[in-house]
């Protein structure tokens, strides 16, 4: 079975979804001008300013109970998690330390479809029983018109993050766990099921609520350790950027296919963590309370730089400046990581328990924040009380299989349902951009003018009738 979804796998993943992804942010990074680039100031500016939960907007406070920095936390819970810690270890352990240069570049690039789907999932949103709902299925619905697509993708994300991805977020705490506690893996598999089953039976209030609390404190503490390692370690710290470029594009590598390697595994994982055009943030961007549609398009963009450029570059260092054997036969995923940690730190056990707790709150946290991009699209499908109720009980039981499944099967099956929902979303995405961008250009026009931007329905008269909630 692993066999057959490894030859799937690399057909789909390896090529098709690279080229995909690389044209996609190209096009983006383009037709925005390099929104990604050209308004970073921007982003941190809302981002300070995101955590009012009512604005500027006239219809402010009817209906909307998550705040635009709720919702970004909510879509950072998603993110930064196991991607960050033990999808890195292992883009480094089989593509070497240039992995994590073109870890950097999809980033860079991939901001500007992060801003675009966003956006479109804020114009499209639509008003849920306690809070906006939104997405890729419901922009493809409303905008495309075609509910065969919009579907097709709702199942799709439902499959990868409330069951794949969430299957790999347990597989991950599981094997931490183990690795410095001994830990039955049943009974971690257990505990965890147990715990996400009361959290999303709060709904999307209770979600958000956590994930503003938990992933701020654990970020900081993560990226207070590696600033930490590096500065123990600085002397390493040179000759660890000359590997990272060097081998992303070194001679030597190039003979000896490395070059492409360190390009595939630094895409795969990067997408993984930071889910730039992917499709699964714009459902968290839709339930924000905002007065224009291109302020969480532009901070759902930042998120991006946060995972990757921030997250994922914590972990790399860590590893490169510890000196650990990474690659074949060597240590991988989180293991490899907690070993680093270990090894830079020059005290035994400590790497291994900071990083099994860092783990649990970082991949609890996204398989939360993955339940709800399941929940949001099977009510796309229908609303049924019942459906929500069999599918968070499914969840749970994924969640408890991934405790003690094997690490290749899962890794696999995730890859594949997330390169088929990219696929959809990109292609949605690319019909229409031009509406992100005419948002961008009417925020921008009202800002040059000293105003706090407001969106009316109005703004782009030929879809009016398709964005209710902007009257």
């Amino acid at each position: 079975m692993e066999n057959a979804l490894a030859c799937v796998n690399e057909i789909i993943s390896n090529y098709i979804l690279i080229a995909v992804l690389l044209a996609a942010a190209f096009y983006f990074t383009f037709i925005t001008r390099g929104v990604q680039f050209g308004m970073i100031g921007e982003m941190f500016r809302l981002l300070a300013d995101s955590g009012r939960r009512h604005d500027a907007h006239p219809n402010a406070g009817r209906h909307r109970t998550v705040s635009s920095f709720q919702a970004f936390m909510i879509s950072l819970a998603s993110r930064v998690g196991t991607g960050n810690l033990a999808g890195v270890a292992t883009a480094i352990a089989l593509g070497g330390p240039g992995a994590i240069f073109w870890m950097w570049i999809i980033a860079l690039l991939g901001a500007a479809s992060a801003f675009v789907e966003s956006t479109l999932g804020q114009l499209y949103k639509v008003h849920g029983e306690k809070s906006y709902m939104g997405g890729p299925a419901y922009y493809i619905m409303k905008g495309i018109g075609s509910r065969a697509w919009a579907v097709t993708f709702a199942i799709l994300i439902t499959i990868t993050f409330g069951f794949a991805f969430n299957s790999v977020q347990a597989n991950t705490i599981a094997d931490a766990f183990g690795n410095t506690f001994g830990t039955d893996s049943l009974w971690v598999a257990v505990v965890l099921a147990a715990l996400t089953s009361v959290i999303i039976w709060g709904g999307i209030q209770s979600i958000a609520r956590f994930s503003a609390v938990v992933v701020p404190v654990m970020a900081l503490g993560y990226i207070i350790l590696a600033v930490i390692i590096i500065v123990l370690n600085f002397r390493a710290f040179p000759h660890v950027l000359k590997m990272i470029f060097e081998n992303a594009f070194g001679f030597e590598q190039a003979l000896g296919g490395g070059v492409g390697m360190a390009l595939i595994m630094g895409i795969k994982r990067g997408l993984f963590s930071n889910e730039a055009g992917e499709g699964s943030t714009p459902n968290a961007a839709a339930t924000a309370d905002v007065s224009h549609p291109a302020k969480q398009g532009l901070i759902q963009a930042l998120g991006v730089f946060t995972d990757t450029l921030v997250m994922c570059t914590c972990t790399a260092f860590i590893i490169l400046c510890s000196g650990v054997a990474y690659g074949p036969g060597n240590a991988d995923g989180i293991v490899l990581t907690q070993t680093a940690i270990d090894s830079a730190l020059g005290y035994s056990g400590i790497g291994s328990v900071f990083v099994s707790v860092a783990i649990f709150f970082f991949a609890f946290t996204s398989i939360v924040a993955n339940y709800y991009y399941g929940e949001t699209n099977l009510l796309f499908i229908r609303r049924s009380k019942v459906l929500i109720g069999v599918y968070r009980i499914a969840v749970a039981a994924m969640v408890f299989i991934g405790g003690i499944a094997s690490l290749g099967f899962v890794w696999g099956f995730a890859d594949i349902t997330m390169a088929l929902m990219t696929f959809c979303n990109i292609a949605a995405i690319t019909v229409l951009g031009k509406y992100a961008v005419r948002c961008l250009k009417d925020y921008k026009e009202q800002r040059r003018q000293g105003k706090d931007p407001v969106y009316r329905s109005s703004t782009i008269a030929e879809i009016a009738d398709k964005t209710e909630c902007w009257k």
